[in-house]
């Protein structure tokens, strides 16, 4: 019997770690440096500790199954905490969804609400979070990449997307802050996002795990957005949160998904089916989570210090919100991450790995990304590492 595989596998990349993993193989720092890791989005702050304590007093509830749907209070903490940070009223019944984690929820939507009947597109931006693409191409649809640059803003030009695109387009993934840039989607964009998804019968999928590291305005949500056009149902508007970045509990995986109330009904259906409710002590320390803002606000000011430093030793302006530089390299960032490693046991991303060659260029080539995620003292060594390869760089040629 032959051993049959579901033939879009083929069509997945090596995820950008383990390119990272093969560049860096047999490379060996100098002895005595300490190695500094900002390759990873992985916060290092320490969690608030009232989560672990609420995990510990309902530890008896993980001898009893959670439904997909989860919580009612968890449920109705979260509508009050959209409220309060973006302003807009949900129905915690229909329009809210607690997830395992952003990252298996954007993968898992995909797979619910694309038909690959109509040989479908899925738009995102480039560079981007590769869930975005390996979702779509498991879901049976083709990934359009929309090139961030310079010139852009580091941002997708969405109003140079063709009209013939946006008809094949059966979801778009946003990402704003965006990872890997951290610029920010403004509100008319988002509008006009909207009122092309009604026209054109597509979904908008809103990442915007990063919104609660900012640095100076607060980032809008699609919500604000779709409310303030007064749709207030949020007709094709779903967005995606996570407690990871705004908590600092990567491996808590909780989040949760907001919008549409009929989009959400069917992604509930699919999610009973596949298996991936958030334990019952999960949901209660999630809760006290988005109901505190104390620590949101001490680690917001935690990574504005640790950027501001580095911006200043490496002469470059922060972004508007995250936790990441997308530094422009004077060689190719590939041979300046292999060499920031070798030589200075700092490791970093090229930010090739993190996009796709569309339109006849790859907008990640001369970039790295650094994730600040490290205690400042550390930062600081960190950047001065970078900035000392940088000044042994060779002059380039004149022009």
């Amino acid at each position: 019997m032959k051993f049959l595989i579901n033939p879009q596998l083929a069509q997945l990349q090596p995820y950008p770690f383990e390119k990272l993993s093969q560049l860096k193989a047999g490379l060996v720092p100098p002895a005595g440096t300490s190695p500094i890791v900002l390759s990873i989005g992985e916060p290092q702050e320490d969690p608030p500790p009232f989560i672990a304590q609420v995990l510990a007093e309902h530890g008896k509830l993980f001898g009893k199954y959670p439904t997909t749907k989860g919580l009612p209070a968890l449920r109705e903490g979260i509508a009050l905490w959209l409220a309060r940070r973006f302003g807009v009223k949900v129905d915690p019944e229909h329009q809210v969804l607690p997830v395992a984690g952003t990252r298996e929820a954007l993968f898992s939507f995909a797979q619910a609400m694309v038909d690959a009947r109509e040989a479908p597109l899925v738009l995102m931006p480039n560079p981007f979070y590769q869930i975005y693409e390996g979702a779509a191409l498991l879901a049976g649809a083709r990934p359009y990449y929309l090139n961030a640059t310079e010139d852009t803003g580091f941002l997708p030009d969405f109003e140079a997307v063709p009209e013939a695109v946006w008809r094949k387009c059966q979801l778009l993934y946003l990402c704003s802050p965006a990872n890997p840039t951290g610029q920010v989607v403004g509100l008319e964009t988002l509008k006009s996002l909207i009122d092309k998804a009604h026209r054109f019968d597509f979904l908008l999928a809103a990442d915007e795990c990063y919104s609660e590291l900012y640095f100076k305005e607060p980032p809008p949500s699609l919500l604000q957005a779709a409310a303030a056009m007064g749709n207030t149902a949020f007709s094709r508007c779903v967005v995606f949160h996570s407690l990871s970045k705004r908590s600092s509990v990567p491996g808590l995986r909780s989040g949760f998904v907001a919008g549409d109330a009929e989009v959400l009904k069917r992604y509930a259906l699919y999610r009973t089916y596949h298996g991936c409710a958030l334990p019952l002590p999960t949901q209660y320390a999630s809760l006290a989570a988005w109901s505190d803002e104390a620590h949101v606000e001490a680690s917001r000011s935690s990574y504005r210090a640790r950027l501001a430093a580095a911006a200043q030793i490496l002469g470059v302006e922060p972004p508007p919100a995250g936790f990441y530089f997308w530094f422009k390299t004077p060689i190719d960032e590939v041979e300046f991450t292999r060499r920031l490693f070798a030589d200075y046991n700092v490791t970093v991303l090229p930010g090739s790995f993190l996009a796709r060659t569309a339109c006849g260029i790859n907008p990640g080539q001369g970039y790295v990304r650094i994730a600040w995620v490290q205690p400042l003292e550390v930062c600081l060594e960190a950047a001065s590492r970078i900035a000392e390869l940088i000044q042994s760089l060779p002059e380039p040629p004149c022009p």
